[in-house]
């Protein structure tokens, strides 16, 4: 391919302690913790709001954080479902013993409570936040990031700091640094298939139907056969009431898609708005409640699944979820099933899909722990990564890739970042053990007895 070199004189931006790439429910919790703890912090966010795929994406359902008999997930993260139920962003339906207590419960919310709020968190903590901007490159030394290039409407910034977060799901951050990594497509068979999630209107939620899964299975292959839709996908997660007619629609998978790939992405937001309409028409004729529903409008960020992963000094596997290990420097416990998405649409696909003994679930009162060492990319000295692209596998990332999970995360690496600056300590030399302690002052669930100084290493 043809090169073309671009030489620019930038200015230099200086003074921050914390700069933190994505904000998203990861990077979103993590600039807060850092400025609650006394960091001067910089968010950089590319789309127009905070909260990712809560808001940007309209996944409008916190997924489960609790075990059925207590919370796992507090802190920060629990402190934003504690003020969206004080604010009426939840619906009338949801009360605090859905996050704090039931088992595999999805809590919903409005998007645009989600949105107010983190503006709100963000500006109390003192955050600055910059909407529509995005690193393009890192100046990197010797294991060490000295500084990112962001680029917005006022074009190009170089930005120093002491620490830096990549909270862009896909790594963004991690790439351009020049972390090791694992890529779906590239590195594995297969990618997880992204969903394009839409809100609509006008369901009637007193007479809906939400079909159990035998039954939608047939209405899908009837939709399909009568051509109203385009594809027989049988994975169908749903549609969630989030307010008095208002509802949310995760289904229709974007098989094949490559989120890291512009091309592969751009035409996979086409091909999603595509199916939104389908499966509105499918809704319309087949379910109870929904026949006079309208499509308010599809999201502006693909629900991706999996991207990229990078290699850290721990990587979190299946065999590690499946024995409910705990760690002495976990930061985060929990509970979700392992929420592997059909990689296809073809019946034989199908039928190993859901004969598949692996889908574990754990049960009332487990958990599994997420040490720290996922959070480091392996011999990085002051990047740390929080969301769906830490260190782990791909059978264990279908459980942590969520919202809740990416908070926990956040909370922590922001922590141990605004500690390896005041103890003057590589991210993978800090003290472990104070680092669970300030995240237990600051609300964090970790049952862990036996806690340890250094980290746990593969």
């Amino acid at each position: 391919m043809e090169k073309f070199t671009l030489v620019r004189e930038i200015p230099i931006e200086d003074g921050y302690d914390v700069v933190v790439i994505g904000g998203g429910p990861a990077g979103t919790v993590a600039a807060i913790s850092a400025a609650r703890l006394g960091a001067k912090v910089l968010l950089a966010e590319a789309m127009g709001c905070l909260g990712g795929m809560g808001t940007s994406g309209q996944v409008a359902a916190f997924d489960p954080m609790a075990d059925g008999e207590k919370q796992l997930v507090r802190g920060v993260m629990g402190e934003i479902l504690e003020r969206m139920y004080n604010r009426g962003f939840l619906p009338q339906h949801v009360t605090p013993d859905c996050w704090q207590k039931r088992y595999h419960f999805w809590t919903p919310f409005h998007p645009e409570g989600l949105k107010l709020l983190l503006d709100e968190m963000t500006r109390e903590a003192g955050v600055e936040v910059r909407f529509f901007t995005k690193a393009i490159d890192a100046d990197v030394e010797d294991g060490r990031v000295k500084g990112v290039v962001l680029q917005n409407v006022e074009g190009y910034s170089y930005v120093r700091a002491k620490a830096f977060l990549d909270c862009t799901g896909d790594a963004v951050l991690s790439q351009l640094c020049g972390v090791e990594y694992r890529e779906a497509g590239r590195d594995t068979e297969n990618i997880m298939p992204p969903t394009l999630t839409a809100l609509f209107s006008n369901i009637d939620w007193e007479h809906f139907d939400q079909l159990d899964h035998d039954d939608r299975y047939q209405f899908i292959e009837k939709a399909y056969e009568e051509g109203i839709i385009s594809q027989c996908d049988r994975h169908l997660p749903g549609m969630w009431r989030i307010g008095r007619q208002l509802g949310y629609l995760n289904g229709g998978h974007v098989f094949g898609m490559n989120s890291v790939k512009c091309k592969s992405l751009s035409e996979g937001m086409m091909r999603g708005r595509q199916l939104v309409q389908e499966y509105a028409k499918m809704y319309q004729k087949y379910v109870r409640g929904c026949e006079q529903m309208e499509l308010v409008n599809t999201s502006s960020l693909m629900g991706v699944r999996e991207s990229r992963r990078i290699v850290g000094e721990y990587e979190l596997t299946y065999d590690d979820y499946a024995a409910r290990r705990s760690f002495p420097d976990q930061i985060g416990v929990f509970n979700k099933f392992v929420d592997i998405h059909v990689y296809d649409c073809d019946k034989s696909t199908w039928d190993q899909f859901v004969n598949r003994k692996d889908h574990a679930r754990l049960g009332i009162g487990e958990h599994f722990g997420l040490p720290y060492g996922i959070l480091v990319p392996k011999s990085w000295k002051n990047l740390w990564v929080a969301g769906r692209c830490v260190s782990s596998d791909v059978m264990v990332q279908a459980s942590i890739r969520v919202m809740p999970a990416a908070g926990m995360m956040g909370q922590a690496a922001a922590t141990a970042a605004v500690q390896a600056i005041r103890d003057g300590k590589d991210a993978a030399n800090i003290n472990t053990r104070k680092l669970i302690e300030t995240l237990r002052a600051n609300g964090a669930f970790l049952p862990q007895e036996e806690l340890s100084d250094t980290m746990t290493k593969a």
